[in-house]
């Protein structure tokens, strides 16, 4: 029986930079948490410990600080991409560079130097590059897009066998939290138009669909994005289904007209599905 070693990669992950601008009176924040992992030529720390292939990983936290300084730092894709070539081009033994970035948002307070945390979602980038001139590909999102509908959401209809307790409802709490990850034609797209519009685009669906059911809700979702950004072509979605359960409250003399829920955190549905162009260039790796 041979035993040989498989595929590999390392990297640096979840560096946490804040770079202040500070060009002219009104500050600026971007806050990001950027993760990097690089593959290629490096079986042999593997099997003989030999390092000399290897950048160290707090070179690579290093490289994400002076480029934020260097190079300041404007939408997530281009600075994801800024790093992903270099370290590429700058290391002989890199083939492939993986570099994944979560952004933070920050809103302005009074005054032009005070920002308070914005508590919404979380925007992402997800690039993958062969080095300058080489293979790329870039996928944006966004994670904990807390939405929720008090009603115009429906369940029923639905298959059932012995273990079935869950009661058909024509009006229910429809809430989850948003994952979505979507990914360009090309690269060069406008990547804050386009996420600005497709974070919209996904609001506008969830809000506008009358829905039997999340997965439905989710798909109209994705086709709305496709619909309004043609520079995009693939959306995957993950929606955990907030539970909220209506309250008896009979033993407390009271009626409940769809007024008092219990909020479960868990266990919970997770609902997850790709809507896509027919004709979508085939990039199955640029989601890992």
């Amino acid at each position: 029986m041979a035993i040989v070693l498989g595929p590999n990669r390392y990297g640096k992950a979840e560096t946490r930079v804040v770079r202040v601008s500070r060009d002219g009176d009104a500050h600026r924040i971007k806050d990001l948490s950027v993760s990097v992992s690089l593959s290629g030529d490096m079986d042999e720390v593997h099997l003989s410990g030999d390092n000399s292939a290897v950048l160290p990983t707090d070179s690579q936290k290093n490289t994400v600080f002076a480029f934020a300084r260097q190079h300041g730092i404007g939408e997530i894709e281009d600075f994801a991409l800024l790093l992903a070539r270099h370290f590429v081009d700058s290391q002989r033994a890199v083939a492939h560079a993986r570099v994944e970035i979560h952004e933070y948002g920050w809103d302005r307070i009074a005054g032009p130097h005070s920002f308070v945390r914005d508590g919404g979602e979380v925007r992402t980038a997800l690039v993958h590059s062969d080095g300058t001139g080489g293979a790329e590909s870039v996928v944006s999102g966004l994670t904990d897009l807390v939405v929720l509908k008090s009603t115009g959401s429906e369940f029923h209809g639905f298959a059932e066998d012995a273990y079935t307790t869950l009661a058909p409802t024509d009006d229910r709490i429809l809430a989850t939290a948003v994952t979505a990850r979507w990914r360009y034609r090309a690269l060069g797209a406008p990547w804050g138009e386009s996420y600005r519009a497709a974070r919209a685009a996904l609001l506008g669906a969830f809000a506008g669909t009358h829905s039997l059911s999340l997965q439905q809700t989710l798909y109209q979702m994705g086709r709305r994005v496709l619909g309004e950004r043609p520079e995009i072509c693939e959306v995957r979605m993950a929606m955990p289904n907030k539970h909220h359960f209506l309250v008896d409250l009979k033993p407390f003399g009271l009626d409940n007209d769809n007024e008092v829920y219990f909020a479960a955190d868990r266990p919970y549905g997770l609902i997850e599905g790709s809507v896509l162009i027919d004709d979508a260039p085939d990039a199955p790796s640029a989601w890992v």
